[in-house]
Order: C-alpha cells, then sequence, then structure tokens
C-alpha cells in the first residue's frame, strides 16, 4: 500500500525512541493535532524503545485518520534483533513480545505521498523502482529481504558526489546522486522527497537543489551527538517549514558522522 495524504501534515523522521519519554508524550500529542504524522525507526535507539512503540501504536489506534506510521531499516527483526530492542523485550519482559512487535512492523507501510506530490520514505530511492504502482502492489505482512527494492526504500542514502548508483559504505544497498533524485521527480509529478536515515547537524539537510530533504527528529541523536531534530510542516499550499528541537549544551557531544541510522 502507497497510503495517500492530504495537507497538511507533520512529518517526523527518526528517532523518536531516542527522546525522553515526557517529551515523546509531550511531542506525540502535539502532533497529533494535526493530520499526517509520519517517522521510523521507532525502537534500537534508546532507553525507551518499548515506550515509544507502545504509544505510538496508541496514537494510531486513537487517531487511525490523522496519525501514521512508516517503516523504517530498525522495524526489521534482522535489524532490531541485533541493534537492542530484542534484548530490551527479553529484559522487561518476553521474547514473545518480541514476536508479536515483529507482526506488527511487518505490515507497516514502505512509503507514503502528500497531496500526489510529496513522497515519504524512510531511507532512499531504488533502482528498482520504476512506478510507485509497485509499492502498493506489496504484499504485507512482509519482512525486509537484503536486497531489492524494499531494501533500498529502507537503507539507501544519497550522495552529493555522484550521478547515478554508487555502492553504499553501510554495505547494504546504493548511495544515488542528485540526478537519480530529478528523473524519479519528472517521472512521477512529484515536488520533493522527504527521508530520513541520516543524522544532519541542522535536524533538516536539503539535497538534489532542494528536491529531497533528510529528516531527523531526534536532538542529541543516541547522546552521542549534537545535532538539532526537526519536524517538517506542510501547508495547505505545500510550502514547508521546519520546527526545530534544539540540542542540548553538553560538551561531550561530537557531531561525527552522518550515518547510523
Amino acid at each position: 500500500m502507497l497510503p495517500v495524504y492530504p495537507s497538511p501534515p507533520h512529518a517526523y523522521g527518526p528517532t523518536i525512541s531516542a527522546l525522553p519519554f515526557a517529551s515523546l508524550a509531550t511531542e506525540s500529542q502535539w502532533l497529533t493535532a494535526c493530520p499526517g504524522a509520519f517517522g521510523s525507526n521507532y525502537v534500537d535507539r534508546g532507553k525507551n524503545g518499548l515506550e515509544a512503540i507502545a504509544l505510538l501504536l496508541a496514537y494510531k489506534i486513537r487517531y487511525p485518520e490523522n496519525f501514521f506510521l512508516l517503516r523504517g531499516n530498525h522495524e526489521c527483526a534482522a535489524t532490531n534483533r541485533i541493534y537492542g530492542f530484542y534484548d530490551e523485550c527479553k529484559r522487561r519482559y518476553s521474547i514473545k513480545m518480541w514476536k508479536k512487535f515483529q507482526e506488527a512492523f511487518n505490515v507497516m507501510p514502505f512509503a507514503a505521498v502528500i497531496d500526489e506530490k510529496i513522497f515519504c520514505v524512510h531511507a532512499g530511492l531504488s533502482p528498482d523502482l520504476n512506478s510507485p504502482e509497485q509499492i502498493k502492489r506489496i504484499s504485507r505482512p512482509v519482512d525486509v529481504p537484503d536486497s531489492g527494492m524494499l531494501c533500498d526504500l529502507l537503507w539507501s542514502d544519497p550522495e552529493a558526489d555522484i550521478s547515478g548508483w554508487a555502492e553504499n559504505d553501510r554495505g547494504v544497498s546504493y548511495t544515488f546522486g542528485a540526478d537519480v533524485v530529478t528523473k524519479f521527480l519528472q517521472k512521477h509529478d512529484y515536488d520533493l522527497v522527504v527521508r530520513a536515515h541520516q543524522v544532519v547537524e541542522d535536524g533538516f539537510e536539503f539535497f538534489a537543489d532542494r528536491q529531497l530533504v533528510t529528516l531527523i527528529s531526534a536532538p542529541n541523536y543516541c547522546g552521542e551527538f549534537d545535532n538539532a531534530g526537526a519536524v517538517m510542516s506542510v501547508d495547505e499550499d505545500l510550502m514547508c517549514s521546519f520546527r526545530i528541537l534544539k540540542p542540548a549544551e553538553k560538551a561531550k557531544f561530537g557531531f561525527g558522522s552522518r550515518r547510523g541510522t
């Protein structure tokens, strides 16, 4: 399924589980006031992964028409088995609970479109993605394979100094140049790609002459960076603006690699 939502939404990038739980509750209450809340990587990236995903799913149940959760690369058993969510579930409750969350992750949508103009996805594009109709035809529940379109939607990255496609330093999927973004938008009559998947210093960062934007909504990501967080709002005319969540001033945080979400 490729959900299509009217504006104005608020778009969130990763990772909500990295926020303190009190902040999570406050921000979630704020964003559910407006339709179209997107996000990804709800687990693995903080000590409150269970609280984060439980609260988000509760909001989805309470506000099914204006609260939307997209799938990220950590909403996958192979990833969150290693990066902490499995251990959190096992330590605090049971392995059975972890398995039940995987059942929920396996039915999450991979992408969404706002007003038929803004394409939202966790990571990026794929050389195997010829039409958004391919995403609509995905039969769920489905796990994320090691390669192919579904993998790329959750793992690929933009790269400034290339054209076309190149090998990704993550060891999975690809990187893509600005020309790939331009061709994708022109072919499908979109205006913007909104994605997450990387830490960016100001909470948001444009690419390909403002045709793609990367969002991260958790300031001081994982307690290891001094990045700001950002939330993108889209008005009825599809004009985008950003609400900045300032990082805490802690000298031990040093901004480092953009990889890692």
